[in-house]
């Protein structure tokens, strides 16, 4: 989210009739309009609940607000505001009676935040903060938040378990870790509060309708949307980042989650929430795919060519990272279903829809 940014209001009207359908509660999700909000939207309310968003708008499209009512079949509750402004915080959680809040809202690109640390503070700390006030006000004690995997910092072993230690090494990192510890508390601080903090790994593809996935504005921050522009023929090759990695071919290995399996994990955490306090649970597959293994599942199931060429390593990156994902099919009930197959094939689906 951005300076400046101020709440207006309602930006689609929604029956109030709709709100009495709800067989479990309502669901706000900060930043619900995003790339991984919209999915999770999408599983919040297979599962019974009624989700509605809250977004400035500054990272995603407003599209997607009316491409998730085309998808679920029903008109979109979506707030627009800045989870920063206490005026519109506190409007927002007066307009509907919620059952817990999704906190995805928040800047996430890396190279941003070495650039601008004061930004991604104020925008993800700070705004968390305010966030946290407005649902003290009207007695909301439950969230899932959206952390991640950059917490670890570098692997010092693998697969990463959430005992692993944590050494954020970029801004945006330390803005995750920070969080999580406002968080403990948060929930120290007051009776019945229960928070799930989910440390995501690499979310790729896109919903098999191919009526949302990962639209980034700007240059992209994350390997697929640069496979797909390759593949699109907007860029003429795939910078691969050292070819010389102690990994199986060389190039630099992470654990790749399908958004889709993603967004039920959130679902799940939120089946378990009341018999939390604070918890921390991993989001991956456990299975690492180095960059050259994403680049030929891409061209095998998409029949799409993406040229590629090895450049020098970048400072701060590791050979391999994965997953340890254990905990959450323990106390979630939750594993991940779909492979890198799906994950590739899915993201050309959404990428040829858009045109």
């Amino acid at each position: 989210m951005e300076d400046g940014a101020a709440f207006n209001g309602l930006s689609c009207s929604w029956p109030t009739t709709l709100h009495t359908m709800a067989s479990r509660g309502i669901i706000l999700l900060t930043g619900g309009a995003g790339f991984i909000g919209s999915h999770i939207a999408v599983e919040v309310a297979a599962a019974g609940w009624t989700p509605v968003l809250l977004d400035n708008f500054c990272t995603s499209e407003r599209s997607v607000v009316d491409r998730l009512g085309e998808l679920m079949g029903m008109p979109v509750r979506c707030i627009e505001a800045d989870i920063r402004h206490e005026g519109a915080m506190r409007a927002a959680f007066g307009s509907t009676a919620v059952h817990a809040v999704i906190h995805l809202a928040g800047l996430k690109a890396v190279g941003e935040s070495v650039e601008k640390p004061e930004l991604y503070h104020d925008n993800n700390v700070r705004g968390t903060e305010v966030l946290l006030a407005a649902m003290d006000e009207v007695g909301v004690r439950r969230m899932v938040f959206s952390s991640s995997c950059t917490v670890y910092g570098t692997p010092q072993r693998l697969p990463i378990d959430e005992s692993h230690p944590l050494s954020a090494i970029n801004p945006y990192g330390q803005t995750k870790l920070d969080i999580e510890h406002m968080l403990d508390r948060w929930v120290d601080a007051g009776p019945d509060r229960h928070v799930c903090s989910l440390r995501y790994f690499n979310p790729v593809g896109a919903h098999a309708s191919a009526l949302i996935g990962e639209s980034p504005l700007g240059i992209p921050n994350n390997l697929m949307p640069f496979v797909v522009m390759v593949a699109r023929g907007e860029l003429p090759e795939l910078g691969v980042f050292g070819g010389d990695w102690p990994t199986h071919d060389g190039t630099g290995v992470r654990d790749y989650i399908h958004v889709v399996d993603l967004a039920r994990g959130h679902v799940a955490a939120l089946d378990q929430l009341d018999s939390m306090h604070h918890e921390r649970i991993n989001l991956g597959t456990g299975m690492g795919a180095s960059v050259l293994d994403v680049v030929h599942a891409f061209e095998r199931m998409n029949g799409a060519k993406v040229p590629y060429a090895i450049r020098p390593r970048r400072a701060g990156d590791a050979a391999a990272a994965y997953a340890d994902p254990s905990l959450a099919e323990r106390r979630l009930g939750w594993r991940a279903q779909l492979g890198l197959d799906d994950m590739v094939r899915d993201a050309w689906s959404f990428a040829q829809r858009q045109g």
